[in-house]
């Protein structure tokens, strides 16, 4: 049965979709970008702040369905500028350790609200 995964400690889903969804013993995280979700600041122009902020994001809903980062199987990371490629990888493996998580990294005219990263990812339970 697939269930709808929800919390406050990322940010609310600003158009028809879940933050996250479970079926089975698998988490799908829809793409998050960096907003604070409790201030809802955007944050933009920082690509390791914002990286940080959008791996936190994703931390959390994984955590509230009883999942974490040690879990994830695959990541899909768009960027807006290739040329951040190297912050975004220094800044995410401090979130992941061996064996790494599966990858795409897709460069990408435009993202939501103007943002320069988004990060989605499919976990275990």
């Amino acid at each position: 049965m697939k269930k709808k995964i929800e919390t406050g400690r990322a940010p609310s889903a600003i158009g028809p979709y879940s933050q996250g969804v479970w079926y089975n013993d698998l988490i799908f995280v829809s793409g998050q970008i960096p907003i604070v979700p409790e201030t809802g600041e955007v944050i933009k122009g920082d690509v390791k702040r914002a990286t940080e902020q959008v791996l936190m994001n994703i931390k959390n809903i994984l955590e509230s369905a009883g999942s974490g980062m040690d879990k994830v199987l695959m990541a899909t990371i768009y960027l807006v500028d290739m040329d951040d490629f190297p912050i975004v990888n220094e800044v995410y493996s401090g979130f992941f350790a061996e064996p790494y998580p599966a990858r795409a990294t897709v460069g990408v005219n435009k993202l939501p609200k103007d943002v320069d990263i988004e990060i989605s990812v499919i976990a275990h339970v």
